[in-house]
């Protein structure tokens, strides 16, 4: 069985390829850039952007399931995933792996969230079989939110989030492109092994990176403020506030077992991730 796999070229993609290919599977590896592609053993390369129906319904071609790593926020992210939906069941794929995001509804605070929802709609529509990997916030980026005065900062209040590392996303993804059967159908929501407010994060980074990290809970609109002054665009922004805002409001919240049910191991906390190596 040839599994496709989008974003091999990115953090959580490229993660799933390298397994999947130490793993002994074949794979067909959907990527913009050809260049920057992985050399894996059993992979081979299509260029094929989200957006671009026919070269992705080419790509596609007699490959029955496909990972699909959401695309970089954009305005018109969900035309893209719907143009690649399309392409996809044209060119006959049975199950689509797609990676969302936790408590993606409709009405989500965070407003990315609301274009997981619509592409997960649009998946169920497609008439193709799915399983929804639904990731809490990446782990990974945490001490990225660290200002150069040592500052998080965002409307987060003391709101919690049960944040997951990459590798652990990984490990699960794989664990479902080996085993697509068991799978069919179901939702998962991935999640770390802790609920932690933002001072929980700042304790955290404070003790593992050995200065002293603070969190000051902005309002509303100093967060706008001072993220408006990057130059970025009012969609862009409306994305970052509000991911701190559905923290407030507890939508990023509660811890889940489906990472140790799906990877085999126990998630992993924040503190043992920044011990290890940058992957």
């Amino acid at each position: 069985m040839t599994i496709g796999v989008t974003g091999a070229t990115g953090r959580l993609g490229g993660r799933v390829a390298q397994r999947l290919a130490a793993a002994g599977a074949t794979q067909r590896l959907l990527v913009r850039d050809p260049a920057r592609a992985p050399q894996l053993e059993g992979a081979k390369t299509a260029r094929a952007a989200f957006g671009e129906f026919d070269a992705v319904r080419a790509a596609l071609d007699e490959v029955p399931i496909v990972l699909m790593v959401s695309a970089t926020e954009a305005p018109d992210r969900v035309a893209q995933h719907t143009a690649f939906v399309d392409a996809a069941a044209a060119a006959g794929v049975q199950h689509v792996v797609y990676i969302s995001f936790y408590g993606a509804a409709p009405d989500a605070t965070f407003t990315f969230a609301r274009d997981h929802f619509a592409t997960e709609e649009h998946i169920r529509a497609s008439g193709m079989g799915f399983t929804f990997l639904r990731d809490n916030l990446y782990a990974d980026l945490l001490a990225f939110l660290v200002g150069s005065d040592d500052v998080i900062r965002g409307p987060a209040g003391d709101g919690r989030c049960a944040a997951v590392a990459q590798d652990d996303i990984a490990d699960a993804t794989v664990a479902v492109l080996l085993d697509p059967t068991t799978h069919l159908g179901a939702t998962y929501s991935l999640t770390g092994p802790q609920d932690l407010t933002l001072h929980d994060v700042a304790a955290i980074l404070t003790t593992e990176l050995a200065r002293p990290i603070s969190y000051h809970p902005e309002t509303v609109e100093e967060a706008y403020a001072s993220r408006s002054s990057h130059g970025a665009a009012d969609w862009e922004v409306d994305g970052w506030v509000s991911t701190y805002l559905a923290i407030a409001n507890g939508e990023l919240a509660g811890v889940t077992e489906d990472i140790p049910n799906l990877a085999g191991h126990r998630a992993t906390s924040v503190a043992e991730l920044l011990h290890r190596p940058s992957s």
